[in-house]
């Protein structure tokens, strides 16, 4: 029999971004919030001080910060004929846990999305016609619009201490920054990251193509920067130690830097680790929660009554966390009913490697998670489609994340893959190659979705989350158009003697990394035909039950999500304070 604690007004899943910003603000609203978070609590002081944090094999190989694949894991599969299998180590991406989670791990490249991101259905039908979208995809519609979310991108913004040259101030372009950027309200908080020399030289070439390169946002502080939680952040240093890696020096954004250290002194505001959520228990007619189950750090059943509950895990374990609670309808896609787990996509990544002479010394080891150079040219739809057969787009870039020595051994095709050939491979390359990387939009299709998987189970017994996943044609056509721009670039570069394109190709592989920028399964919509909730990220269903983070994407953009996570975390939250606290019912009807 599970233990019963006191109840509490507000219960979150999740202490990432989304569950700590909710929390704060919920706290801060007079509403009583237990913060539940499966991991262990971790602070940038002591677990992230070096010199052990520079710990290549315990973060980047054995994955301190990731989902530990032993207890729970995912199920792989490409399509419905085929048997889904676990993914024992991660390579697909990185999922998150412990305090913070992805928030400590991510790299920072930060971006907001297009406005034709949320209108892509109907933007692209309107200008190209509709069948520029093939018959398997199954994009749609926000139900808002990148300009009522545009003031809580700006409140993201100046919480994370963004870095960046604004491009579109309130519709008057700005010199330097992205000529292609939605408009803002106001600058970056802090100026731009450094350019190092592999980006510089991508930006140079671009521009000769008359192509127009900027610096990449990122959520890395430039300088001292006091946010609008009173919270000081610090100048980034470039020592490469990022992705992966939690950021010794209070430069990078995360929620135990950003937001955590204010709520946590709220009375109001409890953070319990080590309790993982087993499921939302549902009144005997499933049209309210009643609270949460989770498992103590003891392995005690612990039972959480609330009034609202939110969920603010990992994006895709949202909607996992749906299915076992038995909150709105599973997708079936032979039959084309249901919504939970439907219109689930990755991102269709690419990339060009480059080698150089060796007079030009790259470097690689000096950078950080969101230093770069990149071109929005071929992102959303600032480039006509029409002529192309797709829709979506991407951006090309040289980022500088890390030379790390385990991970960072770039060879041209063709060298030996072992032994001291390889060894002297490694020697002549290490310091004289770079990649353009190229991020890519995903479109949705009928075949691609999440469930429960029927045979494997996690270790408290509970069947694991399934992904049934890929490339459709559309992704391919763009990812092969977008390569070629890349390798054109690279080929323009100076000192580069040989580019290695490589498009995106069929099948998708769970066995090599892409990115961590997983979404859907939980789309946001105007209906509940399409949709698991409505526009301000309450379910259909069971109304004070609320969903955040990258499962509400309807389709995935080809920008970072994490910007558009936070906007419309503030989105929600505000409307709950606004409406739902006074009036607790659906929010709309």
């Amino acid at each position: 029999m599970a233990k019963t604690m006191p109840a509490v007004d507000v219960a979150i899943i999740g202490a990432g971004w989304t569950g700590s910003i909710i929390g704060k603000e919920l706290a801060a609203a007079g509403q009583r919030v237990v913060v539940l978070e499966r991991g262990e609590p971790r602070w940038p002081s002591p677990d992230f001080q070096g010199p052990n944090v520079h710990d290549e094999l315990k973060y980047t190989r054995r994955h301190a910060l990731h989902q530990n694949t032993a207890s729970e894991t995912f199920t792989f599969r490409n399509h419905d004929g085929q048997t889904a299998l676990p993914m024992r180590r991660w390579q697909f991406a990185y999922p998150g846990t412990h305090l913070g989670g992805a928030g400590n791990h991510w790299s920072g490249a930060y971006y907001r999305f297009d406005p034709t991101d949320f209108n892509m259905r109907s933007h692209y039908t309107e200008r190209y016609g509709a069948r520029i979208f093939d018959k398997d995809l199954t994009c749609q519609d926000w139900p808002l619009s990148y300009d009522e979310l545009e003031p809580y991108f700006d409140r993201f913004d100046y919480l994370i201490g963004a870095s960046g040259q604004a491009g579109n101030i309130k519709g008057q372009k700005q010199e330097g920054g992205n000529p292609f950027e939605p408009w803002r309200s106001r600058p970056y908080p802090n100026p731009p990251m450094k350019v190092p020399y592999a980006p510089a030289l991508f930006g140079e070439a671009a521009r000769s193509l008359g192509y127009h390169p900027y610096v990449q946002p990122s959520a890395l502080c430039t300088r001292p920067y006091v946010n609008t939680e009173g919270l000081q952040m610090s100048a980034c240093v470039y020592c490469g130690f990022c992705s992966n890696f939690g950021c010794e020096h209070y430069a990078k954004a995360s929620p135990q830097v950003c937001v955590l250290p204010v709520a946590l002194k709220m009375p109001n505001f409890e953070l319990r680790t080590g309790a993982h959520v087993l499921r939302v228990e549902l009144t005997q007619d499933k049209k309210r929660a009643r609270g949460v189950t989770y498992v103590d750090g003891a392995g005690t059943e612990v039972f959480q009554p609330a009034e609202v509950v939110v969920l603010c895990a990992f994006g895709i374990n949202n909607v996992r966390l749906l299915l076992l609670s038995g909150i709105g309808e599973p997708y079936d896609p032979q039959r084309d009913t249901g919504v939970v787990g439907r219109n689930y996509t990755h991102q269709t990544t690419s990339g060009v490697n480059l080698f150089f002479d060796e007079s030009f010394n790259i470097n690689p080891f000096m950078g950080a998670g969101a230093v770069a150079v990149t071109m929005d040219d071929f992102s959303a739809d600032n480039f006509d489609h029409g002529p192309l057969g797709f829709v979506g787009g991407g951006y090309l870039q040289i980022q500088v994340v890390s030379g790390a020595p385990i991970g960072y051994h770039p060879v041209p095709k063709g060298s030996a893959a072992w032994g001291s050939a390889w060894k002297q491979a490694v020697k002549r390359y290490y310091n004289h190659s770079a990649s353009i990387t190229i991020t890519g939009s995903a479109q949705p299709t009928r075949g691609s979705y999440l469930s429960l998987d029927p045979t494997y189970r996690d270790a408290w017994g509970l069947p694991l989350l399934r992904v049934t996943y890929d490339l459709p044609d559309n992704d391919i056509r763009m990812s092969a158009f977008l390569t070629e721009r890349g390798d054109e670039i690279g080929r323009a570069m100076k000192g580069v003697q040989r580019t290695e394109p490589g498009p995106r190709k069929r099948p998708f592989t769970a066995a090599a990394y892409q990115s961590t920028h997983l979404t859907g399964g939980a789309a946001m919509g105007a209906e509940p035909r399409t949709s698991v909730v409505n526009r301000y990220g309450q379910t259909w269903d069971v109304p004070n039950v609320f969903v955040t983070g990258a499962a509400l994407f309807p389709q995935n953009s080809g920008y970072n999500p994490t910007g558009t996570v936070g906007a419309t975390t503030y989105w929600i939250v505000e409307k709950i304070k606004s409406d739902y606290l006074k009036s607790p019912g659906p929010l709309v009807t």
